[in-house]
């Protein structure tokens, strides 16, 4: 009978975000016969004991991790994530990286099935044209064109948002109709598991039938949209993979560019006052105003500045940490706003953000048609298939 290993075991704890004092909860270790808890499971993580068929059932549950898993050799290679478009960073640990790749696998796995289920649909519309239709060498004003149209949307519609929050949802719901599904999603269901922007803003699952993109919401309204666009674009030259940082690589910055764009044409950039005193906090004092009126990001401004040759690399970089900075303090003040207040939004009502709404509902026909049992919609739905319902009734 093969042998679990217990590297993997401890492996398995670290890549599902817990602690030793998390998991023991989780798990329903308790102490017993002198022996804390932590110290049972640290035991069973150095081989000194043997799990029990059981408590593999419950690690495997916890964990996100299939039985045969603890069984291996070693643990197991990351998965496919398509290219990685991130620019080295020394601060991104291995925890954050597994993490991450536990992330893709568990989209990849929704996405397969949602497919898988398309298919089977006798409603299936067909594939979309789109996908892998663009290379690099596309003109990036064709490209915004082509998107542009595919998305039926008119860049005066964003301006017209009353606020970035509006302008990503006007914007999310025209590339769900467009027959791209849209995920608002960066942990595994835990706040221990957050992944910050700088582990990754976006990435995308390319495919002709149900292409998916993953946004991180660790980050402002205005800068997912420019996300959104930007692995867009990677699905229309079919090159998916996970994006953030710096973009070295030709393809990454072909993206921004194209994103940039769609956002804000040259024409509009060319409107922008630039301050007196070339001050850093002036020019982030221009670029702010110019950005707040347009419901776009103030360091996608920035960039564009940059590529136009009006901030050099040092500023613009400058610039855009400074706008990073910002933003984080915001977004603490409004979580300690929100800490201080009672109540919040209904489980359902989050968990329809965070999946869109072309998912939800294509789910719910699919799984009113058979093509898709309960069980498979709750793990479309990334929830417990008891609650599926209930997140198919929030409106």
């Amino acid at each position: 009978m093969p042998q679990v290993n217990p590297d993997i075991l401890r492996w398995a704890r670290e890549t599902a975000g817990l602690t030793l004092e998390d998991a023991v909860g989780k798990l329903s270790i308790n102490d017993a016969q002198g022996t804390i808890a932590t110290d049972r499971l640290r035991a069973l993580e150095t081989g000194d004991t043997a799990p029990t068929r059981a408590l593999l059932s419950r690690m495997a549950k916890q964990y996100r991790r299939p039985l045969l898993t603890f069984y291996l050799a070693q643990p197991p290679r990351r998965g496919n994530w398509g290219r990685d478009f991130r620019a080295p960073a020394a601060d991104r640990s291995a925890r954050d990286e597994a993490l991450l790749d536990a992330l893709v696998r568990n989209v990849q796995a929704r996405q397969g099935l949602l497919r898988s289920a398309m298919l089977d649909d006798d409603d299936d519309l067909g594939p979309l044209t789109f996908p892998g239709s663009a290379t690099i060498d596309t003109s990036v004003e064709q490209l915004v064109d082509s998107i542009r149209d595919a998305l039926g949307l008119q860049l005066s519609d964003l301006r017209a948002a009353r606020n970035p929050d509006d302008a990503f949802r006007f914007l999310r719901s025209h590339v769900e109709r467009a027959g791209v599904f849209v995920l608002v999603l960066g942990d595994l269901g835990s706040y221990h598991t957050e992944l910050s922007v700088e582990v990754f803003r976006g990435f995308a699952v390319a495919d002709e039938f149900a292409p998916f993109v993953v946004v991180n919401p660790r980050d402002s309204a205005a800068a997912r949209c420019f996300t959104l666009l930007h692995e867009l674009v990677h699905l229309w030259l079919g090159e998916p993979g996970i994006s953030g940082g710096d973009p070295l690589d030709p393809v990454e910055a072909f993206c921004n560019n194209v994103a940039s764009r769609f956002l804000l044409p040259d024409e509009e950039l060319a409107t922008l006052r630039e301050p007196e005193d070339e001050d850093l906090q002036d020019w982030a004092a221009s670029i702010t105003t110019f950005a707040g009126s347009r419901n776009v990001s103030s360091s996608m401004v920035a960039y564009r500045l940059h590529r136009r040759g009006v901030l050099d690399r040092e500023t613009w970089l400058a610039l855009s940490g400074l706008f990073r900075s910002r933003w984080l303090e915001g977004r603490k003040r409004q979580r300690q706003q929100r800490a201080g207040s009672d109540g919040g939004p209904a489980y359902a009502v989050l968990v329809r953000h965070s999946l869109g709404g072309g998912l939800v509902e294509l789910a719910s026909r699919l799984m009113a048609s058979g093509a898709l049992t309960t069980t498979k919609a709750g793990r479309v739905l990334g929830v417990n298939p008891r609650n599926a319902h209930t997140i198919f009734a929030t409106g």
